[in-house]
């Protein structure tokens, strides 16, 4: 490879530009990865905290025709379904906690998964400015440069070359023959 040939340059400059398409491709597919577990994560707290509640609900409405039926513990049982439906207000609160933390969490993924997306396009914008840049500023002035040089060469070949030979004797048609 010789360095002083623009077309090297050039061809480091794209290995290097892919090698870093290639690093941002691996992140996108590592933020992709870890905000799916996180959803699915979320998906099967929320799928066994809904029978808890269900159950707790059961037992709420239980407990109140325990109540009715039973009127000298209706005073304790009255408490025990305070505290109960005190629980399932609390459950309520925190799967809705629950639920604006995924919301949140899912907001958060798609600005992120957007702002990779804007920045991906910028930086192939800018790749392909600079290509441009690179083209219009090195590579075509090298190549007219380098169409000069080789004029100038031919020319001092030309310049300085031996004079030829003069040619002492007469040469027979047989002589000159090749065959």
């Amino acid at each position: 490879m010789n360095f002083n040939d623009p077309q090297a340059w050039m061809m480091i400059a794209s290995i290097v530009i892919a090698i870093c398409f290639v690093v941002i491709a691996f992140a996108s597919v590592a933020i992709f990865l870890t905000i799916r577990r996180v959803t699915a994560t979320v998906q099967r707290v929320e799928e066994r905290v809904e029978p808890l509640i269900t159950q707790v609900n059961a037992m709420s409405v239980q407990g109140r025709e325990m109540s009715v039926q039973f009127s000298e513990v209706a005073s304790n049982l009255a408490s025990a379904t305070k505290y109960l439906s005190d629980s399932t207000e609390l459950i309520r609160d925190e799967v809705a906690e629950l639920r604006t933390i995924v919301s949140s969490t899912a907001l958060v993924a798609r600005d992120k998964v957007t702002m990779v997306s804007n920045s991906i396009d910028r930086t192939h914008s800018q790749v392909v400015d600079t290509t441009e840049f690179v083209q219009q500023k090195i590579v075509v002035p090298a190549r007219e440069i380098a169409a000069v040089m080789a004029g100038v060469r031919k020319g001092l070949e030309v310049l300085f070359a031996p004079s030829p030979k003069q040619i002492d004797r007469v040469y027979v048609d047989e002589d000159m023959f090749i065959g």
